[in-house]
């Protein structure tokens, strides 16, 4: 980036894994590329996290709570990075919010339907960006998928697979709790909590098109109050998609398919195949297969170079005043989705009905564009 935009000053609240290893690795390379994005400050509730960060942040103002760095920041801030566990995003939020901050925050955007409609109102009523961190949208392979649906290489697509395959669940750090995900009160579930919105947003994107039902089986294998694994079946208008996420999986991989008029795509972590009808009417069928590898770090659970493509799309929202864009939009009804995919689970996989789908498609927006 180039332009000599002020820079936004923002707060970390959260100094956990994605934090130290993602977020803050990406502030600091984009702060070298002349982006115009500094942290300055950076809360954690945890006193050896706060030692990290003042460790490793030279210079960052450090507070024990938000409500400590609200009332000494409030002017000096443009922007809070909210990556505490997923209990604490609402709360952060809309204080945030109400003093005139904009706000990137971790995934889920929520942990209740209500409580993630509440924030994207406030944030429209108070003129401040609200903007998920749904950073597989970033991840170069996805990009690459996005301009294959662009070019219209397989037609309209009407069906997609999404396999999330995880041995165990990610590890937060020693210093605090660092199994929080499998704790209901931080983290408001197990793996749909955890993988569901990258699950959901890819679907919406790839489908072009919000859910209008879904039917959902969990399991936990564990000694935890969370879940293990998700298995659901989503209706889109004219489409559907299919999701399994497991955190017993014996390898560490996502496989997405996606199936269109003229072709299909398969994506297995770096790997992308894409087959497209060569045949014409009435001949058998033939395809052409064209395979490419994109390095894109799927191991790496920082997923630092695509919270670079991210933050740049978060400021330039700033920038534009996009105050509630289509990640937001999305972030809402992917938590929507999980929180009905708890329900019917509950309910002995009883399919059910997503609120307002049919207005929310004749109102939907395109799929988004990303940094490339």
């Amino acid at each position: 980036m180039s332009d000599r935009r002020p820079s936004l000053r923002g707060a970390i609240i959260g100094y956990g894994f994605i934090s130290e290893r993602g977020h803050a690795p990406a502030y600091k390379a984009l702060a070298n590329k002349g982006a115009p994005l500094e942290i300055v400050a950076v809360v954690d509730t945890c006193a050896a996290r706060r030692e990290r960060a003042r460790a490793e942040m030279p210079g960052v103002r450090i507070y024990e709570s938000a409500d400590a760095l609200f009332a000494t920041e409030d002017s000096k801030l443009d922007f809070v990075d909210i990556s505490a566990p997923p209990s604490e995003h609402a709360p952060l939020a809309l204080k945030a919010l109400d003093r005139g901050l904009h706000v990137l925050c971790e995934k889920p955007l929520a942990t209740t339907t209500d409580a993630a409609r509440a924030m994207l109102a406030r944030a429209r009523r108070v003129g401040r960006v609200l903007y998920p961190c749904h950073n597989y949208r970033h991840a170069p392979v996805i990009k690459a998928v996005r301009r294959a649906l662009d070019a219209d290489r397989i037609g309209r697509v009407s069906m997609v697979t999404l396999q999330t395959f995880r041995s165990t669940h990610a590890r937060g750090v020693p210093e605090f709790r660092p199994d929080w995900r499998r704790e209901k009160r931080w983290s408001g579930g197990g793996i749909a909590m955890d993988h569901g919105s990258h699950t959901f947003y890819l679907a919406f994107d790839w489908l072009g098109a919000y859910p209008t039902a879904i039917t959902a089986k969990m399991s936990t294998l564990g000694p935890y109050d969370t879940e293990d694994n998700l298995s659901c079946a989503i209706s889109f208008p004219g489409a559907t998609a299919s999701a399994h996420l497991s955190w017993t999986a014996g390898v560490r991989k996502v496989i997405y398919t996606l199936h269109g008029e003229r072709g299909a795509i398969r994506v297995e972590d770096d790997d992308v195949e894409v087959n497209v009808l060569t045949s014409r009417e009435g001949e058998p069928h033939k395809w052409q297969t064209l395979r490419d590898s994109i390095p894109s770090n799927w191991m790496d659970a920082s997923h630092v170079t695509w919270f670079e493509s991210l933050l740049e799309d978060f400021s330039r929202a700033v920038e534009i005043g996009e105050h509630v864009g289509k990640s937001a939009e999305d972030s809402l009804r992917c938590v929507e989705l999980i929180t009905r995919a708890y329900q019917s689970a509950t309910e002995g996989s009883r399919e059910l009905p997503l609120g307002d789908a049919a207005r929310l498609n004749r109102t939907r927006r395109p799929a988004v564009s990303v940094a490339r």
